[in-house]
């Protein structure tokens, strides 16, 4: 079989299908690409068993073949390629496979393609299209919330709901919280899921490489978005996530407003500082006007920032972990962030000061 492909669109398939491979010890063939060649078009899978990506490209082929190709070998190979080739031409023999550029030629052993499992779809889920930057936006505003451990499998994952006209995005490590509210576009349908975080990732990627536009289609197990020949499925995971509206507070004791790159450069300065556990000490005083943060390391030292903020209600002093602040700041875009306070041990809730008021971030004190 030979048959030509743009260079191009192969090579971003490669490296967008490759994310997903990894290596397995079990069943090797997992750690490779499924390349399915057939007249006009083809197509290259990859699946970890909890997640499964398809991308599919036009071509000229003079015939069929099913293969499966180590992923790192043909990521690697066409990395290293110019970008100024316009076609690969493919040609199989002998179980491999060969790579013809204009400059460049490579002969990759394959496996059999018949080991490499089946990818699930949702043929009888419900189907909606949403705006791809939408569906973005809602992931990348809370993901990093997200438990990494597995061992709570529900917190290891981005929960996503219906309310209202809304679609919501929450993600909690029981230590802070991250919630973001998109509008829903009239006449689309949105089921309440657990889609797991290492699975997130692998989805907001393709997401960025649509277009304008993505399928969402989903059922009680699976989830897939698919735009432009791509394709990804995820699991659900069957669980509960935590009911965190009752943690949200009503109404706060004591507030802080300040400029957002004010708090960013102030944080940044306080990590070379920070302990292990990079904490740091919060003192606000309304009567002086007054907002400083401190952080102290016995092998290191110490230092003191005062901010320019608006302050109003009860003086306090509390402790936070400083990375859990600086997470939130790649959800917010407005210029100014609100920090409103209930205590020495209640959490914090940051918004954005703006008319936007979709995304909210909730972080736990810590105990000095």
């Amino acid at each position: 079989m030979r048959c030509e492909i743009n260079f191009e669109k192969f090579k971003q398939a490669v490296f967008l299908t490759e994310r997903v491979a990894g290596r397995h010890a079990t069943l090797p063939v997992l750690s490779c690409l499924l390349l399915e060649i057939r007249k006009t078009r083809a197509i290259l899978k990859a699946t970890n068993l909890d997640v499964g990506i398809e991308v599919e490209l036009p071509v000229k082929s003079d015939g069929e073949a099913t293969l499966a190709i180590p992923a790192r070998t043909i990521s690697s190979f066409l990395a290293q390629v110019s970008d100024k080739e316009q076609m690969v031409k493919l040609e199989t023999d002998s179980g491999n496979l060969h790579v013809s550029l204009s400059k460049s030629k490579g002969v990759i052993k394959t496996v059999p393609g018949e080991d490499f499992p089946a990818i699930p779809t949702v043929s009888d889920g419900k189907t909606s299209v949403f705006p791809s930057e939408m569906l973005a936006k809602g992931f990348r505003s809370v993901w990093y919330s997200a438990a990494v451990s597995n061992v709570k499998p529900e917190l290891a994952s981005v929960y996503v709901y219906r309310d209202n006209e809304t679609a919501v995005f929450a993600a909690t490590d029981s230590f802070r919280l991250a919630e973001k509210k998109v509008a829903l576009p009239k006449g689309s349908h949105i089921e309440d899921m657990l889609i797991p975080l290492k699975n997130v990732v692998e989805i907001v990627k393709l997401l960025e490489a649509a277009g304008p536009t993505i399928t969402m289609a989903s059922n009680k197990n699976l989830v897939s978005f698919e735009a432009n020949g791509m394709r990804i499925t995820s699991r659900i995971i069957d669980g509960v996530f935590p009911d965190y509206r009752q943690i949200i507070p009503k109404g706060y004791t004591t507030e802080a407003i300040m400029l957002k790159q004010d708090l960013v450069n102030t944080l940044k300065v306080s990590t070379v500082f920070s302990d292990a556990f990079n904490q740091i000490h919060v003192t606000i005083d309304p009567k002086k006007k007054a907002f400083q943060i401190e952080t102290k390391n016995s092998d290191v030292g110490e230092n003191q920032s005062s901010l320019d903020a608006a302050v109003t209600g009860e003086p306090l002093e509390i402790n936070f972990n400083g990375k859990y602040i600086s997470d939130a700041f790649q959800a917010i875009d407005a210029d100014s962030v609100s920090l409103q306070f209930n205590g020495r041990n209640k959490p914090l809730v940051m918004r954005p000061v703006s008319g936007d008021q979709t995304f909210l971030y909730l972080v736990m004190p810590m105990n000095r």
